[in-house]
């Protein structure tokens, strides 16, 4: 082990896999490639070695038994849960019953099995500044179509990183610029967020306690309810921005991907990392 990774925080990754996705039902079990789509998720999020352990966390007898099949550590979660974040949280209870300890709890959805593994290491790190409690991810938006689409969540930040906002409009506007500002790039300008969460374990305890807050609602953001109750996310400029699979065309273009050996790449990272 390098001297980086020694002294990288404990973390365990949680994948929540649910069954009944509402766009593409049982996307979990798509196997086109030879294996269960959660499968490249999990093999991508070991690739990054930043983890003691990675676990799934399933809320359906065939997806635990897919899994146990393909030798993924997993566990038994509620359906009915809301969120990711809630199946996380569940999940995690179990491990500590059991005696896991960790510094740091990053949620990837088992749906994104191209998020670069450099980036959920840096999630990782960025738990060394005590000041973090949450992380994300964000990066570049590439066309002015994509901003203006409500199923990208655009992201605004303050000057140490920290997302001021998270929004399905957006963000922020442009029609009163002035000046040289006018003429910026929006897309330089834009950003998009990049669903995956990292938390202390005390960090998801807080944020599963709290209630639905009024922006969560209003956007159904659920990221929303952790900065109205006056938390902080600490947000980390994305290597490259995956593409997500929530269609049968999004899984289509993931497989001819997959065939060509290729990453999945549809940005890379404009600028230096925050």
């Amino acid at each position: 082990m390098n001297a980086a990774a020694s002294e990288r925080p404990r973390a365990v990754a949680l994948i929540p896999a649910r069954l009944a996705s509402t766009r593409l039902p049982r996307k979990m079990l798509l196997d086109r490639t030879g294996r269960c789509l959660f499968e490249h998720t999990v093999e991508n999020v070991r690739s990054s070695g930043a983890f003691a352990r990675v676990v799934l966390a399933a809320d359906s007898p065939e997806v635990l038994d897919a899994a146990r099949r393909a030798g993924i550590e997993a566990v038994a979660t509620r359906p009915e849960h809301p969120s990711g974040t809630d199946r996380i949280h569940e999940a995690w209870r179990a491990l500590a019953a059991q005696g896991e300890r960790a510094a740091v709890l990053v949620n990837v959805q088992g749906d994104e099995p191209e998020l670069a593994p450099g980036d959920l290491a840096r999630l990782v790190e960025a738990f060394r500044d005590p000041a973090v409690e949450l992380a994300s991810l964000c990066g570049p938006i590439g066309s002015a179509e994509e901003a203006e689409r409500p199923s990208v969540v655009k992201v605004v930040r303050d000057a140490r990183g920290d997302a001021l906002y998270f929004s399905r409009a957006r963000i922020p506007a442009r029609g009163h610029a002035r000046g040289a500002e006018a003429q910026l790039d929006d897309c330089a300008i834009l950003r998009r967020h990049i669903g995956v969460y990292a938390f202390t374990p005390v960090a998801l305890e807080r944020f599963h306690a709290l209630p639905a807050g009024l922006l969560e609602r209003a956007e159904n953001l659920e990221q929303l309810r952790w900065l109205e109750a006056g938390g902080r996310v600490r947000m980390l400029e994305a290597e490259r921005v995956p593409e997500g699979i929530d269609t049968l065309e999004d899984y289509e273009r993931f497989v001819a991907r997959w065939s060509r050996g290729g990453a999945g790449v549809t940005q890379e990272r404009r600028g230096g990392a925050r």
